[in-house]
C-alpha cells in the first residue's frame, strides 16, 4: 500500500479551555498521570501575570518539570490562544526541539468565559471544561466552546450531591446542546470516567497520526468588552476576524522556561 503522505510529523496539540475554577489544571494532571507511561507528553500553561498553573502541575509530580512550560499572556486569556498565538506556538516548538519527538502537547488556556475557543492554527483538537459546582444549567447557556469543541468535559461530578446538581441530566443536556457531540462526565476519583477521557484522547491521537483528523474552528468569540487600563470604561469588540483584530493591551509573551 502507498505510504500515507498526509500523516503529520509533529506532536498533536490539544487545547483545554473553560471558565475559571472548572478544574482545567487538575484534568491535565489526570491525563498526565494516566498517559505518561505510554505517550511522550508536554504541557503549556497560560496565565495572565503568573506561572501558577505550571507551578501546580510541577508540584503535583505528574510529569518531568522540564516538560511543563508557562506562557504569561499579559492580556485577556483568549488573546494568546486565538488572537495572536505566537507565544504558544513558540513554546510548543521549543518543547519539541528540547525533547525530540513528542506524541502530545497539551495547551491550557487561562480561565475565560463560555465563549473562549482556540484557534485551529494553534491546536489540532480542543476540549471545553465545565464543572458541576458552576450549576447544572450552565450547559444550557451555550457558546462555541460548549457547542462545538471536539469534546465537552463536565468535571468534578463527585461534587454533584453536595451542590444539588443532577449530573446525569447535566450530561444529557450537554449532549443535546452539542447535538450528540462527545461529552465526558469526569471525576478524578472515578476510574471509569478517566478511562473514557483517555480513550477519547487516544482515539483522537490515532486519527491525527493517520492524517484523518481535521482541526475544527468552533467559532469566534462573542462580542465583549475590556476595561481600560485604569479599570474604567472600556471598549466592545468582536473577534470575527482574528487575523486583523488587535488589543490595546500588553502583547502576549512567553514566560521563563521551566
Amino acid at each position: 500500500m502507498p505510504e500515507n503522505t498526509t500523516a503529520p510529523t509533529r506532536a498533536m496539540r490539544l487545547g483545554v479551555a473553560g471558565p475559571v475554577g472548572t478544574g482545567k489544571s487538575s484534568l491535565i494532571a489526570t491525563l498526565c498521570r494516566a498517559l505518561s507511561g505510554e505517550l511522550r507528553l508536554g504541557v503549556i500553561t497560560n496565565d495572565i501575570y503568573t506561572d501558577e498553573d505550571a507551578r501546580y502541575l510541577k508540584s503535583a509530580g505528574v510529569l518531568d518539570p522540564e516538560r511543563i512550560r508557562p506562557v504569561e499572556t499579559g492580556a485577556c486569556p483568549h488573546t494568546a490562544i486565538r488572537d495572536d498565538v505566537t507565544a504558544n506556538l513558540l513554546a510548543a516548538e521549543d518543547l519539541e526541539a528540547d525533547f525530540g519527538s513528542l506524541d502530545l502537547v497539551i495547551i491550557e488556556s487561562g480561565g475565560d468565559n463560555l465563549t473562549a475557543t482556540f484557534s485551529p492554527a494553534l491546536v489540532d483538537a480542543q476540549l471545553f471544561v465545565l464543572d458541576v459546582a458552576g450549576g447544572g444549567d450552565v450547559v444550557r447557556k451555550g457558546g462555541p466552546g460548549i457547542a462545538r469543541a471536539d469534546l465537552l468535559v463536565i468535571n468534578k461530578t463527585d461534587l454533584g450531591p453536595y451542590v444539588g446538581v443532577d449530573v446525569e441530566r447535566m450530561a444529557r443536556e450537554g449532549r443535546e446542546a452539542r447535538r450528540g457531540g462527545s461529552v465526558v462526565a469526569l471525576s478524578r476519583h472515578d476510574e471509569e470516567s478517566i478511562r473514557m477521557l483517555t480513550g477519547w484522547v487516544r482515539d483522537t491521537l490515532a486519527r491525527y497520526r493517520a492524517g484523518d483528523h481535521t482541526p475544527v474552528d468552533p467559532g469566534p468569540m462573542a462580542p465583549h468588552s475590556h476595561a481600560d487600563r485604569d479599570g474604567k470604561g472600556g471598549h466592545t469588540h468582536t473577534h470575527a476576524d482574528s487575523a486583523t483584530h488587535t488589543h490595546d493591551q500588553a502583547p502576549a509573551h512567553a514566560g521563563p522556561s521551566a
